[in-house]
């Protein structure tokens, strides 16, 4: 059910399409992407170590089994797919050269300064090629995500890696726990979430998306508390073209505009963790929720790449 609180998404909700759950059987559903090539979505269960496939035809299936707990996902403009491994501490790149049966994996980047990463989380491509992740501790806490281990780096970072030079700078220490991440349609504003009271006893920590400037294709400034997100969290967002933000929480997509104003509820039955615009016209909005995989079609389309 959708919920509309603002006119302004009327236009989108009209004619969406009943929730649909696709499949189920995971533990904990994580980092949805869309594959044209065969017209699938990937995605990770973490706990379980894979990454699981489902497609309208055949179903759900277990893509990739010891996938070093990977979390969110994006693809590259030549159709390379980024994962964020947890067990590997890295961005890593599986490349489709001899096409999707027969990938090969490599390693971007997992070291800052000498110093092993924390757990990267989730990742963006900007139009320039540049690859911006997140980097809280969540894969190294415990076993449960990853493998427990202490910081290298002693503080939680977004980053921001050069593919045509390899520098990996931080772009901002602002966010306490950094987790998921999008770019406005114009890429002059970079959206980052902070759950910082993912592991915290209630009412402690932060649960709120934070906007910055992008200043000179590189750079952030001006950093504001975007949007509080009740209940629960901003595990995993993405953006359509409208610039309107759709967000995890505790149980549904809530969606903001620009301006801050939540301006929709898509009712989920379980709690989501993340989620990513596919389907042939980019307009039927994938949802990882704890154990399921669900959809929607609405009126508008995602921004995604390619």
């Amino acid at each position: 059910m959708i919920e509309v609180y603002d006119a302004r998404f009327a236009p989108i909700a009209k004619g969406a399409s009943p929730l649909v759950r696709h499949c189920t059987g995971a533990v904990w559903s994580e980092g949805p992407v869309w594959m044209h090539e065969d017209e699938s979505v990937l995605w990770s269960d973490i706990p379980n170590n894979r990454m699981l496939r489902w497609h309208a035809r055949d179903g759900m299936s277990v893509w990739r089994e010891n996938a070093e707990f990977t979390n969110g996902h994006y693809r590259e403009a030549d159709g390379s797919l980024l994962h964020c491994s947890h067990g590997q501490r890295a961005i890593v790149r599986t490349k489709f050269d001899a096409g999707l049966t027969n990938p090969r994996d490599e390693i971007v980047v997992d070291r800052y300064q000498g110093k092993r990463l924390n757990s990267p989380n989730d990742v963006v491509v900007k139009s320039d090629g540049s690859i911006w992740f997140t980097d809280p501790p969540y894969g190294i806490v415990s076993d449960r995500e990853g493998h427990k281990a202490d910081s290298e780096l002693g503080d939680c970072f977004v980053f921001r890696f050069d593919p045509k030079t390899s520098a990996l700078t931080v772009v901002t220490d602002w966010v306490e726990e950094p987790n998921g991440l999008a770019f406005s349609p114009d890429e002059s504003i970079l959206y980052v979430s902070d759950t910082s009271a993912a592991m915290r006893e209630m009412g402690q920590g932060n649960h709120h998306i934070v906007a910055f400037d992008v200043t000179q294709g590189c750079e952030l400034a001006n950093p504001r508390i975007f949007a509080v997100v009740n209940p629960g969290l901003s595990d995993g967002f993405r953006v359509d073209v409208n610039g309107f933000i759709y967000t995890s929480s505790e149980d549904s997509v809530q969606v903001y505009h620009p301006d801050g104003t939540r301006i929709a509820r898509i009712s989920v039955p379980e709690k989501v963790g993340n989620l990513t615009f596919g389907g042939t016209g980019r307009d039927e909005l994938f949802i990882c929720a704890s154990t399921s995989l669900y959809s929607i079609l609405l009126n508008t389309k995602g921004l995604q790449c390619p």
